[in-house]
């Protein structure tokens, strides 16, 4: 059984493998082993398959922007698979394979598929991929083939009109750093058919955090070519808490690294924000303003709650965006890039507490893939920046998806409509709630809050609710927020009331960046109210997971114990 097709090349190779198949979409950060190769996320079928030396067919990647750093990771420590084949636009696992092409001389062919082939891959062993054409096979071939030696020469004179901006940065008048940048978006805005560039305000850097020694190794090689910032830069929670991993106990064969990365991104010209939730600053864009953000929960809150105007941009796009202040005008820039394509007609049960925004963003997420919808059946909740943060994260995870509209309640949902319709109902989200609680005890250790980071209110709910309360000995609470939101709630007075609880506050990190020992070594089961966190956690740092509002949260913390049934608007 043999069958030949044709692609379109996203980057350019020759190579061939066993396939691994799935239909569903794969975020490589939090859910491959930037190590090793396997798939540690632990809600998607391929969970414990290695891809290293496989070729990867799968409908995009989805989640976090990170991938594109565990792709180069894998890519430089030759566990990264023999190939990618993908049947949507895809940028995420491109970006990553074209800088370890560009820097490093090392890459992956990426190839895109018409979905009619990809759906028949599934019935084949194995592929071999190259240029603009997939091979497909019954068994193994031993038709003694080899893949092309040497890297394949690229022109880079495109259709995408440059202004003379444009050709400066790309001639290398404004250095060799700005050039190498101009490079690779002009590569990325051919494969997004953009037809030219457009200047951004401010971009936010999601590339600052440590997925290995390659991230490190990128970030220092555009150091020593002088570069520098052109535009205001914020960068995204890094892999530990900057001013305090010695007195927490993190190693320094970790922490140094990850503490030197960002170094290297302050030394460009960024901001020490640290934070993955950049719209809580007081610099967050405002609305219809085009700027290149990274960072999967960023970018969808920026597009959908705010209204400004920046595609889903991979780790190291978002710093060639900011090494040239240029982004391809493609995507979410364009009013067509923002349009909905499916509605999603959605049940509010009545007496819902917050843990129904996570849900609900995860539910539609799992949807929706890389349409963006219209979600409607919300008008008279009254969602604020904290429901609609909660949601948007948890969306994220696992959409593809830059954005979504909710009617009533998002700036640009009204006059929004597509064909297509699908329903979320209670079932769906009673699903969603089996699937996130993967904990079978209701013994819980942890409490970790704050993904995405907590805001000034969400500070000032917790001190309400823990006030003259007495926590559990045996259970820690860790908060994580931004500098700047943890001096706010300082000025206010919630961060002493609720260190007298017993919450300890970590900034500059995040969750999906934290593992022991501020994760105690104890700790088997936390509990969470981050539909985002508690779809990663299990593969990240192997424990169990309760979910629940942060009232439920708070009554853990105090118990020792997660209620053992769902909320009663769920049941």
């Amino acid at each position: 059984m043999e069958r030949v097709s044709r692609g379109k090349s996203l980057v350019e190779g020759e190579s061939e493998g066993d396939l691994l198949c799935a239909e569903v979409g794969l975020s490589f950060w939090g859910g491959v082993d930037p190590a090793t190769g396997i798939i540690i996320d632990r809600h998607h079928p391929l969970h414990g398959e290695c891809l290293a030396g496989r070729v990867l067919a799968i409908p995009s990647g989805r989640g976090s922007c990170s991938g594109s750093g565990v792709l180069l990771e894998l890519i430089l420590n030759g566990h990264a698979p023999a190939a990618v084949v993908v049947c949507e636009r895809e940028q995420i696992l491109t970006l990553g394979a074209l800088v370890a092409e560009l820097v490093f001389d090392r890459s992956i062919p990426v190839l895109q598929v018409e979905r009619k082939v990809f759906a028949h891959i599934g019935a084949f062993r194995h592929a071999r991929v190259g240029k603009d054409s997939l091979q497909l096979f019954g068994e193994p071939p031993h038709d003694g083939w080899k893949a092309a030696s040497g890297r394949p020469v690229r022109d880079e004179n495109t259709t995408v009109r440059l202004d003379a901006e444009d050709q400066a940065l790309l001639s290398g008048q404004h250095g060799t750093a700005a050039q190498f940048a101009m490079r690779l978006l002009l590569r990325m805005a051919a494969l997004q058919e953009a037809e030219s560039f457009i200047g951004v305000s401010q971009v936010h850097i999601d590339g600052c955090v440590y997925t290995g020694p390659a991230s490190l190794r990128f970030a220092q090689w555009l150091v020593g070519r002088q570069a520098r910032l052109r535009v205001p830069t914020t960068l995204n929670s890094i892999s530990v808490d900057k001013r305090r991993w010695h007195a927490q106990g993190v190693g320094e064969d970790f922490a140094v690294p990850a503490t030197q990365l960002a170094d290297a991104y302050l030394a460009m010209g960024a901001q020490p924000s640290f934070t993955c939730a950049p719209y809580l600053l007081a610099s967050a864009p405002g609305f219809a303003e085009q700027v290149g953000w990274a960072e999967s929960n960023a970018v969808v809150y920026a597009n959908s709650v705010i209204g400004a105007r920046s595609m889903k941009y991979p780790d190291y796009l978002d710093i060639c965006i900011a090494l040239t202040g240029r982004a391809p005008m493609a995507g979410c820039h364009l009013d067509a890039g923002r349009r909905a394509t499916l509605v999603l007609e959605a049940e509010m049960p009545e007496g819902v507490d917050d843990i129904f925004w996570p849900l609900l963003g995860y539910c539609c997420g799992s949807v929706c893939g890389s349409e963006i919808p219209l979600i409607r059946g919300l008008e008279t909740s009254e969602a604020g920046p904290d429901e609609l943060k909660a949601f948007g994260a948890a969306f994220a995870t696992v959409a593809a998806a830059p954005m979504f509209h909710i009617a009533g309640i998002t700036p640009e949902a009204d006059g929004q409509e597509a064909e297509r319709r699908l329903c979320v109902d209670l079932e769906e989200l009673r699903r969603a709630w089996r699937d996130l609680n993967t904990a079978t005890s209701p013994e819980v250790e942890l409490v970790a809050l704050g993904n995405p980071h907590f805001s000034l209110n969400e500070c000032a709910r917790l001190a309400t609710l823990v006030r003259g309360r007495t926590k559990s000995p045996d259970v820690a609470v860790v908060v994580t927020c931004g500098r700047a939101i943890y001096e706010a709630a300082v000025q206010a007075g919630h961060v002493e009331v609720a260190e007298a609880f017993g919450v300890q506050f970590v900034t500059d990190t995040c969750w999906c960046m934290l593992d022991e020992p501020v994760v105690p070594g104890t700790v088997k089961t936390l509990m969470t109210n981050s539909g985002k966190y508690a779809h990663y956690a299990p593969g990240l740092i192997g424990r169990g997971v309760r979910i629940g509002s942060l009232l439920a949260c708070v009554e853990a913390a105090c118990s020792g114990k997660s209620p053992e049934q769902p909320p009663a608007w769920l049941c």
